[in-house]
């Protein structure tokens, strides 16, 4: 059974900085591609970031570029994102998505507030 768990929201000031984290299980971690996600109120959700199985290779959404950075760590079944210089714009649930077998899968979310 695949499970995406996301920890690591909460509230920051601008400028600041949160590290999420998705723990996965259920597959075979070192396998796949991992994506974050976030949805805004009001908004649909959009791809913040991917990163390829061996995290060789990764892609930003433009608002996110040289701010995030997405990584992971196949030895603890772990992906992270990483974001400094937060703006309030930025203010979004956060999901962890993994795409097997044509089936899409996503965590329960991390709430992250940018607000001073």
């Amino acid at each position: 059974q695949v499970q995406l768990v996301e920890s690591g929201g909460g509230l920051v000031q601008p400028g600041g900085s949160l590290r999420l984290s998705c723990a996965a299980s259920g597959f075979t971690f070192s396998r796949y591609p991992m994506s974050w996600y976030r949805q805004a109120p009001g908004k649909e959700r959009e791809l913040v970031a991917s990163i390829t199985s061996t995290g060789g290779s990764t892609n930003y959404a433009d608002s996110v570029k040289g701010r995030f950075t997405i990584s992971r760590d196949n030895a603890k079944n772990t992906v992270y994102l990483q974001m400094n210089s937060l703006k309030p714009e930025d203010t979004a649930v956060y999901y962890c998505n993994a795409i097997i077998s044509f089936h899409t899968y996503w965590g329960q979310g991390t709430q992250v507030t940018v607000s001073s």
